[in-house]
């Protein structure tokens, strides 16, 4: 029997006369029925480690942005950084010079707000992701939207299409990384439902097809195309500027305020479909609304900053492993989480090898596979063995 026979028939209604089905397994980062009752899922009892890891997440970041926003080439001052701040916001302070006024407000601080804005996009899709999936180790590349972005910016630039000016590749890329999600989700449904299994072994081939893609433009473009690409697809926010970031802006405030108000239920289908369906959860409705809102929050991320790996697959699973699988608190903690990675490792890609800049997608990437791999280990001496 294929997996994907093996979720029809666990969906199937029981014979007559037969011992009743108990469903489908729950996920090993189910939440237990206490903590499903309605007083644990009341707004007024957050369990004691959210109520300190909440106010340390954006302590940490407020702090590591101030740090990020000082610390450079031409350094900054605490003080005439939080002057500045001040002045600008007509509180008091003063104004740096010419020099300083420049390099804080049309080069550090849009880096450092474009960098916050794509970390907690990056974060808070995994958490999605996971919870759509009920696997820890999904993330947002699993339907193919960084591979399909990176498509969409591949061929702006081997095909030198330039009508929209700087804005070309970022359009492209977002555009193709949100048809993709929507090729790959009318691809894997069949008979008005989405499997699980269906739409990940879809997301494979629609990834493998993009790879297949991006190498034939690779293999016509020219010397100067071909390096541009290899630079866009390292990831990097060397080109931060405060209308890329007014670009990402929307949709990351979309995405970041619908996904906590689907908190709960992802909580339910975390127990099973089936079970969740029958606590009054649309299964089929949730997860078409959280694909998109993982493919918004993605494909805008992808779109300005290039393809950044593992911030959105190990924010999520450090928070859970920490705190708990509730995702009332994982969503918006994997948004303030991965904001705070991303500031931390552009601050180091821009600074370890200064003057010259490491590659922000290598930088993670770098860091966050062998903790992937640790990951694999431990999930699967927990569980004994993937069979």
């Amino acid at each position: 029997m294929t997996a994907s026979e093996a979720v029809r028939a666990d969906e199937a209604p029981a014979p007559e006369g037969a011992e009743p089905r108990r469903g489908p397994a729950p996920s090993p980062d189910a939440p237990s029925p206490d903590a499903l009752s309605p007083k644990a899922l009341s707004p007024r009892a957050p369990r004691p480690v959210t109520r300190v890891l909440t106010p340390v997440l954006v302590l940490a970041l407020v702090g590591l942005c101030l740090v990020s926003a000082s610390v450079g080439a031409y350094h900054i001052p605490l003080g005439d950084l939080l002057a500045s701040l001040a002045h600008k916001v007509g509180v008091g302070g003063h104004a740096l010079d010419r020099v300083g006024e420049s390099v804080l407000w049309n080069v550090r601080l849009p880096r450092v707000v474009l960098a916050l804005l794509v970390g907690a996009s990056l974060g808070c899709a995994g958490a999605l992701m996971q919870g759509v999936f009920g696997n820890p180790l999904a993330e947002p590349g699993v339907i193919g939207i960084s591979s399909g972005a990176a498509v969409g910016a591949v061929a702006s630039i081997a095909l030198g299409i330039t009508f929209l000016g700087t804005w070309t590749v970022s359009v492209f890329a977002f555009v193709a990384g949100l048809a993709t999600v929507l090729l790959v989700y009318t691809l894997s449904r069949a008979g008005g439902r989405t499997e699980v299994v269906t739409l990940i072994l879809t997301g494979i081939a629609v990834n493998a097809f993009a790879g297949a893609l991006i190498g034939l433009f690779v293999f016509f473009a020219d010397n100067a195309q071909v390096s541009q690409i290899t630079f866009w697809q390292l990831g990097s926010l060397a080109q931060a500027t405060w209308p890329k970031v007014l670009a990402v802006l929307p949709c990351a405030l979309l995405g970041l305020a619908v996904a906590p108000l689907h908190a709960r239920k992802l909580d339910l289908l975390a127990l099973g479909e089936r079970p969740a369906r029958h606590l009054g959860v649309d299964v089929e409705r949730l997860r078409l609304v959280l694909v998109l809102v993982v493919a918004l929050l993605t494909a805008a991320a992808v779109a300005v900053s290039g393809i950044i790996s593992f911030v959105g697959l190990l924010v999520p699973h450090l928070l859970r492993m920490a705190a708990g699988p509730g995702h009332r608190f994982l969503v918006p903690a994997s948004a303030l989480g991965g904001g705070l990675v991303l500031v931390g490792a552009d601050l180091a890609a821009r600074t370890v090898a200064a003057p010259a800049e490491l590659p922000l997608g290598v930088l993670t990437a770098l860091f966050g596979s062998p903790f992937f791999f640790w990951l694999l280990r431990r999930t699967r001496r927990k569980q004994g063995g993937w069979a």
